[in-house]
């Protein structure tokens, strides 16, 4: 080869390389076809909802190679089924292309539980859905601030903020439905607990306002309340009136008043 070369002049040299890089053109314009199946195509199947290795199966059968692209957590279709496929379902394209796709996860990620408490029920279900947790029962309860979220519960029992759990956990929400219309004497918290009020509160659909509490207080639960804002009546001696969805103030002292006509608002201490 390097004899053929070097005693052949510089023309027929130039000559035999352009002819060989119009054979290499010809042979390669001919291949092409073959090389990307120009004009040979297939639709894409669905593989939606199916599990990971049948899916696979399914589409390396039909001609396509597949590969698992993402994943999600979705709580409403199987560990490790489909959720998503790209090109989708009924696409033309050619044999041999890969399909991308997106799988569930076998385990739901962790999400720490949102602040949702004050906030309107049309944020607070935005916030949910933006941690993929859902919206459960809705529960409506006197309060002032009508459609505001009062409390999270997860199973019945209050959710902390901050607390770690799965996604797709379905929340319920205690929501305020504003004052009621029907008006109820106040009821007399003087010499009761703290803990008994709060009781006799929840009992009325009336919540607890502004809670004083004296500086010998050590156990607030167990502490006594001398004083209370409305009064159980007023100073003609009427009963004072509340609605539901409205709160009492209450103030606090570690010793039980004397409930008479003098010291009935005043700490047993006075």
């Amino acid at each position: 080869m390097f004899d053929f070369i070097t005693k052949r002049s510089f023309i027929v040299n130039l000559i035999a390389v352009i002819v060989l890089f119009f054979l290499l053109a010809i042979i390669f314009f001919s291949l092409l076809g073959i090389i990307t199946k120009h004009g040979k195509s297939m639709t894409v199947p669905d593989v939606k909802g199916m599990n990971i290795k049948e899916a696979i199966a399914k589409l390396e059968a039909a001609g396509f190679d597949a590969e698992v692209r993402d994943s999600i957590f979705i709580d409403s279709i199987p560990p490790l089924a489909v959720w998503a496929q790209t090109p989708d379902k009924g696409a033309e394209v050619k044999i041999g292309r890969t399909i991308h796709l997106t799988v569930n996860k076998t385990v739901a990620p962790m999400v720490a539980m949102p602040e949702l408490e004050g906030l309107t029920f049309r944020s607070a279900e935005m916030m949910l859905k933006s941690l993929r947790l859902n919206v459960g029962d809705t529960i409506y309860k006197p309060d002032f601030a009508t459609n505001t979220v009062l409390q999270q519960l997860l199973n019945g029992k209050p959710l902390k903020p901050g607390t770690m759990i799965p996604e797709g956990t379905n929340i319920t929400l205690i929501l305020s439905s504003g004052r009621g219309n029907i008006e109820n004497p106040v009821p007399d918290f003087i010499g009761l607990t703290y803990a008994e009020a709060k009781e006799i509160l929840s009992a009325s659909s009336l919540g607890v306002g502004t809670v004083i509490i004296d500086p010998g207080v050590s156990d607030t639960a167990n502490a006594f309340i001398y004083k209370q804002f409305p009064t159980r009546k007023n100073e003609i001696g009427d009963f004072n009136m509340v609605r539901s969805g409205e709160t009492v103030d209450l103030y606090l002292s570690a010793t039980k008043p004397v409930k008479d006509s003098a010291a009935q608002q005043q700490p047993a201490q006075e």
